[in-house]
């Protein structure tokens, strides 16, 4: 009897902590699959303690696709990774395999569910323009003057989230068009299959013991001194969106003296 083709892909989710490293390679144990990470901070090669990055041994083992494949000083859109992973979820049809993409980078698994807008691309200009501004004005301030602008946008970014702040910012500037009303007409690269998801979400009690217990095994592990490494490379800045991942932006500031030890 013929095998019918695979015809869907499974997206494992959850926050920080919730097990989705884990049951991606229980389930991979039991089914012919190939994993697919979606995770913004995974990419970088170097930044492994502080994303908690699964072990060169589990990689080996458990292959993930999507993973250290630029270095922490690259630019990587969003544009980029669907292409990137669309590629392989194509490979692993072909080969018969079930697609499980595995991570936390909710804007990732959503561009790859409803497609991406027209926006307009980044320029150095503006990205030197609203990086300035940042520096001069903080992050909240500006999601002020957004609010003022796009306030359906305002209402979905929190006002710590410098990167995404900026660039609804930075779209408006370049397009004269508010980020939420490009985002309306989405439907580019939208993935044109079937999508199976787990969603993975501990007791919050649990969840929160667990992440702090993930924090201590970091810190053993030698996050901090492997924060010192990346400061030492001229290419990287706090600007940068590998720095913008949690932990690292506290730490570098740590080194410069802003946070205590505590």
């Amino acid at each position: 009897m013929a095998i019918e083709p695979i015809n869907f892909v499974v997206f494992l989710m959850g926050p920080t902590a919730s097990g989705k490293t884990e049951l991606a390679i229980e389930i991979s144990k039991h089914i012919n699959s190939k994993l697919i990470s979606v995770d913004s901070a995974l990419i970088y090669r170097g930044m492994d303690i502080g994303t908690a990055k699964p072990s060169k041994e589990i990689l080996t083992a458990y292959p993930h696709e999507l993973v250290d494949i630029c270095e922490p000083e690259d630019s990587f859109s969003v544009t980029e990774f669907i292409s990137l992973a669309k590629e392989h979820i194509k490979s692993a049809l072909a080969e018969g395999k079930l697609p499980i993409l595995v991570g936390g980078t909710s804007f990732y698994f959503n561009a790859l569910e409803h497609g991406l807008s027209e926006l307009p691309s980044s320029t150095d200009e503006s990205r030197k323009h609203f990086n300035d501004l940042l520096k001069s004005e903080g992050s909240v301030k500006l999601h002020s003057k957004l609010t003022e602008i796009d306030p359906k946008s305002a209402a979905r970014i929190h006002s710590n989230d410098s990167q995404r702040v900026t660039r609804a910012l930075e779209v408006f500037h370049l397009s004269g068009e508010i980020l939420s009303k490009l985002q309306g007409k989405k439907n580019q690269n939208k993935l044109d299959l079937n999508i199976k998801k787990i969603v993975l979400m501990p007791d919050r009690a649990i969840l929160h013991q667990r992440i702090e217990q993930r924090f201590i095994k970091m810190i053993k592990d030698g996050f901090l001194d492997e924060v010192e490494i990346l400061r030492k490379n001229s290419k990287l800045n706090l600007d940068l969106a590998s720095m913008r991942s949690v932990g690292y932006r506290q730490a570098w500031n740590y080194f410069e003296g802003n946070y205590s030890k505590q």
